[in-house]
């Protein structure tokens, strides 16, 4: 890849640094699409090791979760309960037209990952599938009750379970979370 493609792809990608998501951090920091990107990087990368994902080619996943939301570098981020099927088709149709600029073979890999991540047949696509979703509840666990909207209260409960069913140790991990969401209801809300 020529230095100069480089720096255009960096420069379309840091747009997510500042396309905020519907999330606050701890500190009350709006979220960007960045910083929930590259936590599920994160999760990818410290679920290496574990028994039940010893099959799982974690480098693949942690790529998925580096790329899933870079389409939102075009169109901004639109919550989950606010997207429509247009919107989710825009996004993906401007982010393979941006990956078919690309060269090779760069190219050819994010359209691999592309499409894996919209097939979810294979245990790395619904993997990342599973984090991107966990992580937004627990950023939402993490921010203040009062920045949520009455929707949000059974959202959390319910958002991205389907996502999770294949894995036990998503099972165990969302279990842990839905306990926080119900304590943070009951002592906040």
């Amino acid at each position: 890849m020529e230095p100069e493609k480089l720096l255009q792809i960096l420069s379309q990608a840091a747009r997510l640094k500042t396309t905020m998501r519907h999330c606050y951090t701890m500190e009350g920091r709006g979220e960007s699409v960045a910083d929930h990107s590259w936590r599920i990087a994160l999760m990818a990368m410290l679920m290496t090791g574990i028994e039940e994902f010893r099959d799982i080619n974690m480098d693949r996943v942690i790529r998925m979760c580096l790329i899933h939301d870079l389409g939102e570098s075009f169109t901004g981020d639109i919550p989950a309960f606010e997207k429509t099927d247009s919107d989710t088709g825009e996004e993906v149709d401007l982010f393979r037209r941006w990956v078919d600029s690309f060269p090779e073979p760069q190219r050819g890999e994010w359209t691999g990952l592309l499409a894996e991540m919209e097939a979810l047949k294979t245990r790395e696509a619904r993997l990342y599938k599973a984090l991107d979703k966990i992580e937004a509840i627990i950023s939402h666990n993490e921010s203040d009750i009062r920045t949520w909207l009455p929707l949000e209260y059974d959202l959390q409960l319910t958002y991205g379970r389907d996502n999770m069913a294949f894995s036990q140790y998503m099972m165990k991990l969302r279990a842990l979370v839905d306990d926080w969401t119900r304590e943070k209801i009951e002592r906040e809300g």
